[in-house]
């Protein structure tokens, strides 16, 4: 399961937040994992909570009002109920951290971070990050592509062509996100997003000529650092053998799906054949997804308009030969 150390946290966000050290233990590197979040009652990040804690809590003005209220004990008293779940402190709002946070956090090797900026900016960054760092993931074969603003997933077996069709793409205008090895990011409940290993990044492998590089070949503009899957695209191989042939069918009534986790995914079939452009079927593929996302299915309306032709045809038809 994914796991996110808090000193990747800080390095990823510093920045952003302008997160700077309080208090850094050098023997101890808490992280978050997502299986203990996932099966935990607490929450992933918000403000100081005593009843039901967050693994990452942030002290914002509002906490420093109530905690001036309260004498120093009460602090403590309500800090040690909430620091075995705690991954870390993160400190608001320009807020001086209180020294009952500091104790504690120094006791039970806590690290502490301050940000001038506000609480709600802070959990709003650190959510939709850590909604992307601890999301489950699995792994595919195939290539990862941006179609016409559309992320497109291109399968199939070994050397039928994936990596030639994904390179004519990027030739029209297409953009890529991975090849050979796209991971696949479950980040919320109907999205799954696909990006590229490190080592892989801008790499396209083609068969005869190796390996490319397509940020250097085409420019900045052909590649993606990730892309939401929102359709497949599994290339069938005629070459099963002597006598075989691909079965699809030629008009499909149903959109067929490919469930990813726990997603599905909108899934077309293309056999590969001498003479076919598939690029130019891609990209019809993906205009044609497009207009279901809009309501417009052709096939159903080709079947309306044939239903009322022959309806038309059978109420003109005279009396004696119906």
């Amino acid at each position: 399961m994914p796991s996110i150390s808090v000193n990747k946290l800080v390095g990823d966000n510093t920045e952003a937040l302008n997160l700077k050290w309080e208090i850094k233990h050098k023997d101890d590197d808490r992280s978050i994992d997502s299986k203990i979040v996932n099966t935990s009652p607490n929450g992933l990040i918000g403000h100081l909570n005593l009843i039901h804690p967050n693994w990452i809590q942030i002290f914002s003005r509002t906490e420093a009002a109530y905690f001036k209220d309260i004498s120093i004990d009460s602090q403590n008293e309500s800090l040690a109920k909430i620091t075995a779940n705690t991954t870390c402190f993160i400190i608001s709002d320009g807020e001086a951290c209180p020294q009952s946070i500091l104790k504690v956090a120094n006791k039970d090797n806590i690290p502490v971070l301050v940000s001038p900026l506000p609480s709600l900016q802070i959990i709003w960054v650190l959510r939709t990050y850590l909604g992307r760092v601890l999301a489950d993931y699995e792994t595919h074969h195939g290539v990862l592509l941006d179609v016409l603003g559309v992320g497109v997933m291109i399968t199939g077996d070994s050397g039928v062509g994936k990596s030639e069709l994904a390179l004519e793409l990027i030739s029209r205008g297409s953009g890529l996100v991975a090849d050979d090895v796209v991971e696949l990011f479950h980040i919320a409940p109907k999205t799954v997003e696909g990006r590229s290993p490190e080592l892989l990044k801008d790499f396209l492998e083609v068969r005869g000529l190796g390996l490319l590089n397509i940020r250097t070949i085409f420019g900045e503009t052909a590649v993606r650092r990730r892309k939401n899957l929102k359709l497949i695209v599994e290339l069938m191989n005629p070459g099963l053998g002597q006598g075989q042939t691909v079965q699809t069918q030629r008009l499909p009534l149903q959109a067929s799906s490919q469930n990813i986790l726990d997603v599905d995914v909108r899934k077309v079939q293309l056999p590969v054949a001498a003479g076919r452009n598939l690029a130019v079927l891609v990209e019809a593929a993906v205009r044609n997804y497009v207009l279901h996302l809009r309501g417009i299915d052709s096939t159903q309306e080709f079947m309306a308009r044939q239903s009322k032709i022959i309806a038309d045809q059978d109420r003109d038809r005279p009396s004696n030969l119906k």
